[in-house]
């Protein structure tokens, strides 16, 4: 039986944990090639291995998407490998929360290199190759789902920064979509509430206390949850854009 996406090619960013890691294997189920990219070598080794192991295709690129030679070289590296791109999932991220007053500065450049720089880097390297995945006779269409964050539809307090890089991808995304969509370049930003991953790992802790005594989750998302997600988005009938997408756990307010 030929899967929803045989022959076709996607890129998922900060794949060595979480949500990127789910995602490459099951965009591989669905037919998927899929090039893995973070900075982690051994954990995308191992990725790469165990979608193998389970039948699939997939392939290593380490790069550090905040430096912008290094993004153009992952997307140039995987169109010498296949020839093609049909999918960017614009999913690395780094969530530093914290007063505004007295902040490390250093943590806000950090984020704002890769919850938006980075993705910027990717985005405009792999669009040239999109545009033209979207115009042949595989699919007709290509897809970028870039992962956003509730905290891209409201603001809290002590997630100043992390709030404004999220809102500005939410507004990139669609300003995007509107550019792009008629050349059958779909374009859809997806919004997880609390999902078990690293992420808030990253944090002091301070701030990890600080977010667990202010609510604690019965029961977050998974990675897998967000990666059936990210597959329904590119597995829709070419006539079909699903522009923007908000998971919640059903047992968060």
């Amino acid at each position: 039986m030929k899967l929803r996406l045989t022959g076709t090619i996607a890129i998922v960013t900060g794949a060595s944990s979480g949500i990127g890691d789910a995602t490459a294997r099951r965009l591989a189920e669905h037919g998927a090639t899929v090039a893995v990219v973070a900075r982690r070598k051994d954990r995308l080794e191992a990725l790469v291995n165990d979608i193998e192991a389970a039948g699939g295709t997939a392939f290593a690129v380490e790069a550090d998407i905040t430096q912008r030679p290094q993004s153009e070289q992952a997307v140039n590296t995987v169109i010498e490998r296949f020839g093609r791109l049909d999918i960017l999932i614009n999913n690395a991220g780094l969530m530093l929360l914290g007063p505004i007053v007295g902040a490390d500065i250093e943590e806000w450049e950090r984020m704002i290199d890769i919850n938006q720089k980075g993705l910027l880097y990717m985005t405009n390297a792999a669009l040239p190759h999109l545009l033209t995945a979207g115009e042949d006779g595989l699919r007709g269409v290509a897809d970028i789902v870039n992962i956003s964050s509730i905290a891209g539809r409201q603001a809290w307090a002590n997630y100043g920064v992390y709030n404004m890089t999220k809102f500005g991808v939410n507004g990139f995304t669609e300003a995007l979509r509107q550019e792009v969509t008629q050349k059958y370049v779909r374009v859809g930003v997806l919004e997880p509430k609390a999902v078990a991953t690293e992420l808030v790992s990253h944090n002091s802790d301070t701030v990890k206390d600080m977010i667990t005594a202010a609510k604690t989750i019965p029961e977050p998302l998974e990675p897998q949850d967000i990666a059936d997600s990210i597959a329904f988005m590119v597995t829709r009938p070419r006539r079909a854009s699903i522009a923007e997408l908000w998971n919640m756990p059903t047992s968060q307010v």
